[in-house]
């Protein structure tokens, strides 16, 4: 621990190994390692005592990145580490760092010495002029963030959260920085209680428990290829089961067999397309962990069967507290075995939940990850698909549940975590114990079912968590300000490295509006996660619940992401590859444009498509920006010169939805379910204008064997000019076999519409169309 005050003094030696270089900084010592020539890692800590890698670090440990040519250079006042993309500069009289890009403009700059003092530091950067800053994880409020304040500490908000609400249920110190010609961006690798503060004119100002200041520097001309260096550290998603991008239902809660039936077959009575259903805590033996009711679910290998049969999946939750029973098998084992977190006199550290008085696994043991994995075998082999973990924080109630619960808190700060090599306190893993529990529950998954894919979901977690498991936005209200407020969060998580995110649609909390309910399912359907849900006490809120009008707004919605799903599925491919948002925001393909840099109620979804929803009661028309080139409207075809704002008509059966000149849009038949019918046919929208590209990804939706190439692509390229619209298939690439099929290519020139068909072999073709004058 840091006894006294400690602050960066005059450079006295350095030592320059490779690709990283030793500073003595009087006290504190600093390491400078290039892991890549645009990825830096910077660790300062007094005394010089660098910390040893724990098994629960969350970046990629640095030798897992091949060695970067760097070059020193030394002026009378500085040390420069050079890489080819850009310096790290130490200031010799002070030790203050600063970034430079290769032709001198500065970044990430040091306003003053950073501080130690006890078991705490801090550390102020100048934010330059113009400089925007995204990402900070799931956060309320605007979309960009300076003048916020923004704790990294997880926990259950006490009231439904705001703009003014922090801490949220994750904790994610990452951001973005969009620059007039570059951008940079970062990860602070500091798992304790933390904050940024972005308040003060001029400075980014962040304060964390611990020793050791430990932060990742990514630089990039493009904010994507920055989100790409970021994911390479932070790790990448993997491909979800095709399933998993249906549309899911939930509630606390479908309370029976009955119940659960009665769901199932009035959505595919009514023909509203739905994948999930989520069976929430009243499903459980008095919510007890890994059990079912017997009196309400008799018999839940049969009612998963009867649901498979009707292709449904099934998700239920699983929460980390353990009832304090000696008859409840799963809690005597974990006394046996030793695996529940205690204090460091060895007393057992329970806390109320659900189940009154529970007991919290220590997740951070390997041995304990894989016990629990083992006890979900019991619901994956009685047909249960994937797994829903909620007050992962870990989150406690003042008094138990069976007596009103209430907020409360967490586990104390004292307690002691980890293996007996690496002990240390719940202070500085509680950030991490929802991401550690959704890494058993994945681990757990994947060990069940070997070559077959994980759907996992999580409320809490930390920078990572997207190697493990999906997330969504926690308890969100039935209010316009939580519909419009998804937006942001959901595109400040992709920006953050965690792509595959949601918000309960129509509001967690309260009654939806059959208006609100049409326009929330209207931008919902496009959700990387798409799942309604609400809280017991509330009124339904399935789509049949609010009159004929609003069910058919969420069936010809629902249907629409159904037929998008090649083009969905393969930007998930990209998310999974290098990383990308699913939902991006406008300025990441076009950082040049300043219109682009605060707008959060639009969304580019990939990058061809982009949606413009209604977030205000009784709204019949909205602005949109078109960012520069040709949009088309997806609905009547009207051709666009973007570069400006338009007023788009919005009554209450449209979302204003648009799409970028040059795009391939792949698309397949309307499905009640994702794997009801084959992409066959399989229909290319063309809207021609500019060149561009796409990839159409495809593997068998379900087995581990993409990882090991089983999968195919193929690449479309769209070119012409006024008269002609040329479109290159490429041949078809990969092992995976996918049957001869038709395919239909649709020139959607403005209003004119030209259809072709042809036999889809995989073989390279040629389609060319002649454009219509006038």
């Amino acid at each position: 621990m840091v006894k006294a005050r400690a602050m960066l003094g005059a450079v006295r030696e350095y030592r320059f190994l490779g690709s990283e270089l030793w500073v003595d900084c009087g006290d504190p010592h600093m390491r400078v390692t290039f892991l890549k020539p645009d990825l830096v890692r910077v660790r300062i800590v007094p005394g010089g005592d660098f910390e040893e890698e724990h098994s629960w670090d969350v970046p990629f440990s640095d030798e897992t990145f091949q060695a970067v040519e760097v070059d020193l250079q030394q002026t009378q006042h500085a040390l420069f580490l050079n890489s080819s993309a850009f310096t790290v500069r130490i200031d010799k009289d002070t030790a203050l760092l600063e970034m430079l890009t290769t032709d001198g403009k500065s970044f990430f700059t040091d306003a003053v010495s950073p501080v130690w003092e006890e078991n705490r530091y801090w550390f102020t950067k100048r934010i330059e002029d113009g400089e925007k800053y995204y990402g900070f994880g799931e956060r309320a409020g605007r979309m960009e963030k300076q003048g916020q304040r923004m704790k990294n500490w997880a926990t259950d908000p006490a009231e439904p959260h705001t703009a003014f609400v922090d801490p949220m249920y994750m904790a994610v110190p990452v951001y973005l920085v969009l620059r007039e010609d570059f951008s940079y961006g970062v990860y602070v690798n500091s798992t304790w209680e933390s904050s940024f503060d972005l308040s003060k004119r001029g400075q980014l100002h962040f304060e964390s428990g611990g020793e050791e200041l430990d932060v990742y520097i990514a630089y990039g001309s493009q904010p994507l290829d920055v989100i790409e260096q970021l994911s390479e550290l932070l790790g990448h998603m993997p491909m979800p089961p095709k399933w998993a991008l249906g549309y899911h239902q939930s509630r606390w809660s479908y309370g029976s067999d009955v119940e659960v039936r009665k769901l199932v077959n009035t959505f595919r009575e009514k023909e509203i397309p739905c994948d999930v259903i989520h069976l929430d805590i009243d499903y459980m033996d008095d919510f007890r962990v890994f059990t079912w009711n017997s009196e309400k679910f008799p018999a839940p290998d049969k009612l998963m069967a009867d649901l498979k049969r009707k292709n449904y999946q099934v998700v239920t939750i699983i929460d980390p507290g353990v009832k304090v029973d000696p008859h409840f098998a799963v809690y005597r084992e974990g006394m046996e075995k030793g695996y529940f977190v205690r204090d460091a006199r060895g007393k057992l550290c329970s806390g109320y939940v659900w189940p009154d008085e529970s007991v919290f696994p220590d997740f951070s043991r390997a041995e304990v990850r894989d016990w629990w994995g083992d006890w979900q075998h019991g619901l994956v082999d009685q047909g249960v698909n994937g797994i829903w973990n909620d007050m992962n924080e870990p989150s406690v109630f003042e008094k138990p549940f069976s007596l009103g619960g209430g907020r409360g808190g967490t586990l104390p700060l004292k307690a002691e975590q980890g293996a007996p090599e690496e002990v240390t306190t719940h202070a500085e893993l509680h950030n991490l114990y929802g991401s550690q529990m959704a890494q058993a529950s994945y681990e757990g998954m994947r060990k069940s079912k070997p070559n077959e894919r994980a759907f996992h979901l999580t409320r809490s977690g930390f920078a990572g968590v997207q190697r493990w498991s999906a997330s969504w936005m926690g308890d969100n209200g039935s209010c316009w300000e939580h519909l419009e407020m998804s937006i942001g969060q959901l595109l400040n998580m992709g920006i953050s490295g965690i792509p595959f995110v949601g918000a309960d649609i129509g509001g967690f909390y309260g009654n939806a509006t059959p208006e609100l309910y049409a326009r929330w399912m209207q931008i919902g359907s496009l959700y990387p996660f798409s799942r309604g849900h609400t809280c017991i006490g509330t009124a339904a809120h399935e789509p049949w619940q609010f009159g004929e009008e609003v069910e058919a707004i969420a069936r010809d919605y629902l249907t629409l992401r159904y037929r998008l799903m090649p083009y969905l599925y393969s930007v998930f491919w990209k998310a999974s590859k290098r990383g990308y948002p699913i939902w991006r925001s406008l300025f990441l393909h076009y950082p040049n444009d300043i219109q682009t840099h605060h707008i959060d109620d639009q969304v580019l979804i990939g990058r061809y498509l982009m949606a413009a929803p209604i977030v205000r009661p009784g709204q019949r028309a909205r602005q949109v920006y078109l960012p520069e080139g040709v949009w088309y409207d997806w609905w009547d075809g009207y051709r666009y010169e973007g570069g400006r704002y338009i007023l788009a008509e919005a009554p209450l059966e449209k979302m204003p939805l648009y799409v970028r000149a040059g795009a391939v849009i792949p698309m397949g038949p309307a499905m009640q379910f994702t794997g009801e019918k084959p992409l066959d046919p399989l229909s290319l929208h063309l809207f021609p204008g500019d060149q561009a590209e796409f990839t159409l990804y495809e593997d068998d939706g379900i087995s581990m064997d993409y990882t090991s190439g089983g999968f195919a692509t193929t690449r479309y390229q769209l070119r012409g000019d006024d008269h002609t619209a040329e479109l290159e298939i490429f041949e078809r690439k990969g092992s995976y076999n996918i049957p001869v099929r038709s395919l239909h290519v649709i020139l959607r020139d403005g209003r004119h519409y030209q259809q072709k068909q042809f036999v889809d072999s995989g073989n390279a073709r040629v389609v060319q169309f002649e454009r219509p004058h006038g």
